[in-house]
């Protein structure tokens, strides 16, 4: 099956007449993806709404009918704008193979904003020819064999879809609906209730006109407590959705009172004792920075000089010691020269000691005279004191100094932080109606919770009731009904029906199984860490899903991040579609969610050219954006692109060839 081309007229956003190309090719190169884009609220999900009514008509799980009648819901559906002379009209047309050959069907409905009966009008057109009146009579069934509704949703799903989907433990009841109508379970489970009704039947031909007047009043009140359980298991479904919606609105009120300031106004006081804490050590630390301001640290300003000084003081003290030694040397030079007379030596001998000592104190005058006057007049001590300011104390002091201005610097963006954060408080009366939204949120809440408790528990009650009622046909039968003929029917029917759960528990596990291994293998192909899970194990009862290791270890789901669990949820949904045999289109509306990076790519690259012959995508620009949707091209999976351009002045929308980008 190939959807070939969907017409949509005066439906919803669209004004006028909208034709889109859906043929899965690109000059007679088979490419699977038809890539439609637009903006929340631009007509995506209207559009799936038209390809499910167009099939099937008032049975369709369109998105926005809820609680409305068909009636109600076909006169919502008609654009505002339609000139009263126009009706609203979709059509959609499809290839298929009958007998070997390729047929074109055009599935026609139109309708007026008082539609007549309550009901569209519906034409069938076979290889765009008259309208077949036999088809379009018999078109609920042709279309169960073709697409069943039960299994529609395994091919035309959307984003919100995966996400619950993701977040359940068990599968919601159209996905189990699915499952059963996919593994024929639904044909043991209808059998069984032909076996009720023939025995049924039997026993009504026996009974005398007391028994059959008892027996009618068992049969009232099974049925009774069977409809009263078909009402609570709508009213449970109906609770859970309440509580989903209340679930969602508690975290969007504790999210309003996070981000408007709440939670900082109920942290208030111990944020303000932060502050004052810092702020006392704030005034410590410059107290102590005024400590050191008042000692020797002040001299760091005026080190080149200090520095200067000292080589000075040094300076004249190396020339007051050349003083001292000169003299002492002038006068031991007078005695050596004394002596060295009286020794008698050789005149040219005590000529050369003479002008000896005479050049080495003639030099030690030249250095002498060639350092200027002194000036400083500085003691030892003096430069001893000053050497210790600035070899010791002054760096020890420097880096007391940068330790205090470190711990200043860190303390003022301490006390900056909880400026901003007190600053970004509520005021006492939005803290009070933020705290208030928190409250009713939470109430509500738990009044979901509790109603959908007690709707569980009469759910429980009326399967008890039943079941006393079945045992009570039972014992009616086998006590007052004596006939052996019929008797052996009522026995072999109890037989049959034990036979008949045996099968089922078997073909359940059979057809499971391939199951199982179809949704394993789907998973590994689209997650990224493929040593994850090496087996998805599926629940025979309520078909919720196990995943386990390598070594046969279960790996809790809360292992997996939202993106996984999406992934696993697309993977169970396609692992279905795979097991049902059936060639179909796919169409997904929203079809990435909050998936990261890594996990899109595995969608773009893994599941959307694979997951069938044709497959319609409905994104945002956020989602499949200017980089993904390069990355498709590239791979030549697309055939043909849309925008839907939604005109916000006049709330219509338009189908215009090509993508965002």
């Amino acid at each position: 099956m190939i959807f070939l081309e969907l017409v949509l007229q005066n439906f919803g956003p669209y004004l006028g007449k909208q034709v889109i190309n859906l043929r899965p090719e690109i000059d007679n190169e088979l490419r699977p993806i038809i890539l439609l884009g637009g903006m929340n609220g631009g007509g995506k999900t209207t559009l799936m709404d038209a390809i499910r009514l167009a099939l099937y008509g008032q049975r369709a799980q369109c998105s926005t009918r809820g609680n409305l009648s068909y009636s109600d819901f076909l006169t919502q559906s008609v654009n505002r704008n339609t000139p009263p002379s126009e009706k609203a009209r979709i059509e959609l047309a499809f290839e298929l193979i009958e007998d070997g050959k390729p047929i074109t069907l055009r599935i026609v409905r139109y309708w007026t904003t008082e539609p007549k009966d309550g009901k569209d009008t519906l034409g069938i057109l076979a290889n765009e020819e008259w309208p077949d009146k036999a088809l379009a009579n018999t078109w609920d069934e042709y279309i169960e064999n073709l697409l069943p509704l039960g299994i529609s949703n395994l091919f035309l799903f959307d984003g919100e879809q995966v996400k619950e989907l993701a977040e359940m433990e068990t599968p919601p009841s159209l996905v189990v609906d699915a499952i059963q109508s996919l593994l024929g379970l639904e044909l043991a489970e209808r059998l069984s209730q032909d076996l009720d009704i023939l025995v049924s039947r039997k026993r009504k031909e026996l009974a005398t006109d007391k028994e059959l007047a008892t027996l009618e009043e068992i049969e009232r009140k099974h049925r009774q407590k069977t409809e009263e359980l078909a009402a609570a298991k709508q009213e449970l479904a109906s609770r859970q959705n309440d509580i989903h919606s209340a679930t969602d609105n508690q975290g969007k009120a504790e999210e309003k009172f996070l981000y408007e300031g709440g939670k900082i106004a109920s942290e208030k006081n111990r944020l303000e004792k932060q502050q004052e804490h810092f702020t006392k050590q704030l005034e410590k630390a410059r107290e102590a920075m005024r400590e050191l301001a008042a000692g020797t640290l002040p001299l760091a300003l005026i080190s080149p000089i200090l520095e200067q000084a000292k080589f000075q003081a040094e300076k004249e003290n190396r020339q007051q010691q050349a003083k001292i030694a000169r003299d002492v040397l002038i006068e031991r030079d007078n005695k050596l020269l004394t002596y060295i007379t009286k020794l008698s030596l050789v005149p040219d001998e005590l000529d050369k000691i003479k002008f000896f000592l005479a050049q080495e104190n003639q030099q030690l005058e030249e250095e002498i005279a060639g350092n200027e006057n002194s000036w400083l007049l500085a003691s030892p001590e003096e430069i001893t004191q000053l050497t210790n300011v600035l070899e010791y104390a002054l760096k020890t002091e420097n880096f007391r100094a940068n330790e205090k201005q470190e711990e200043l610097k860190q303390l003022e963006i301490e006390i900056d932080s909880l400026d901003r954060q007190i600053a970004t408080a509520a005021s006492p009366e939005a803290y009070e109606q933020l705290q208030n939204a928190v409250r009713e949120a939470n109430k509500k809440l738990a009044q979901a919770e509790a109603a959908r408790e007690i709707v569980k528990r009469q759910c429980e009650e009326l399967n008890r009731a039943i079941a006393q009622t079945k045992k009570e046909l039972e014992t009616y039968s086998e006590e007052n009904i004596k006939l052996r003929n019929n008797q052996h029917i009522i026995a072999s029917v109890a037989k049959v029906k034990e036979t008949l759960k045996l099968f089922k528990e078997k073909l359940t596990l059979k057809k499971l199984n391939k199951l199982e291994l179809e949704v394993t293998e789907c998973f590994r192909y689209l997650l990224h860490k493929s040593d994850l899970v090496h087996r998805v194990a599926i629940d025979t009862k309520d078909f919720s899903l196990s995943l386990y290791d390598s070594q046969g270890q279960i790996v809790p789901k809360n292992r997996l991040s939202a993106g996984e669990k999406q992934l696993l949820a697309i993977a169970f949904l396609w692992g279905l579609a795979r097991v049902s045999g059936r060639h179909l289109p796919v169409a997904i509306d929203t079809p990435l969610g909050r998936l990261d990076s890594s996990h899109r790519a595995n969608l773009l690259e893994r599941y959307f050219p694979s997951a069938s012959h044709q497959v319609i995508l409905l994104s945002t620009d956020t989602e499949i954006g200017e980089m993904e949707a390069k990355k498709l091209r590239e791979k030549e999976a697309i055939a043909r692109e849309y925008l839907l351009k939604y005109d916000m002045g006049e709330r219509q929308t338009r189908v215009e060839e090509g993508y965002f980008w």
